[in-house]
């Protein structure tokens, strides 16, 4: 028996938004502090470091987001880990999410004038002096609008996590599109949900990537 879509069935859906946005928060920060290791590496004078993270990001760049879902979720059961999709999805969002800030962090940091680099030089800073206090200030302005886009890329990736049996707001859709077989509106609702998701994190991104061209341009 075919069942109306009704204010349950768009409370359930609606109720599904706070895994999408939760795994999102999970991935996000896990692959913050992911793609910091892996950008600090790639700028590294030490080869082996650097060779290792552009290997990294080279994998989980070059390959589909869904395959990187199915090897965590699959693989690890295949090795005798009991794994739940939760657990498998934030994982492989997070070593994807690692990649991509790894290597949009690394473009800000080289991004940095050199004078900046070579005034830490002449003050004699360490390493880990120089990065903390003169470049990685500087860059982290220049990392800001990118890193709020790709949290926007990031919330609508969370939706391939229905393929392993995730139950956020893509495989919410698929549920009561299945009981209702109303596909235009379910996922119109599912649709406008994630508009309403990502929409104030691109226009936040587009006002920072403005102001910081503004104050360039000084």
């Amino acid at each position: 028996m075919l069942r109306h879509f009704g204010p349950n069935e768009f409370l359930f859906i609606l109720t599904a938004a706070r895994w999408t946005v939760l795994l999102s928060l999970i991935a996000f920060a896990g692959g913050m502090v992911g793609g910091l290791i892996v950008a600090l590496s790639r700028v590294s004078a030490a080869k082996a470091l650097s060779l290792t993270a552009g290997g990294f990001i080279q994998v989980f760049q070059g390959t589909p987001l869904l395959m990187q879902l199915f090897l965590v979720f699959f693989g690890a059961n295949t090795l005798g880990l009991d794994i739940n999709p939760w657990i498998a999805a934030a994982v492989a969002l997070t070593l994807n999410a690692s990649a991509f800030l790894g290597e949009i962090w690394r473009g800000c940091i080289q991004a940095v004038p050199k004078g900046q680099w070579e005034a830490a030089n002449a003050l004699g800073l360490h390493y880990p002096s120089m990065m903390r206090y003169i470049i990685l200030p500087q860059a982290f302005k220049i990392a800001l609008p990118p890193t709020v886009g790709f949290l926007v890329q990031l919330i609508k990736a969370t939706s391939l996590a229905a393929i392993i049996g995730f139950t956020e707001l893509t495989r919410a859709g698929q549920i009561i599109n299945n009981a209702t077989f109303k596909p235009f509106l379910v996922f119109g609702t599912v649709a406008a949900i994630y508009f309403a998701l990502c929409w104030p994190l691109s226009h936040l991104s587009t006002r920072l990537e403005r102001r910081f061209a503004a104050a360039h341009a000084r």
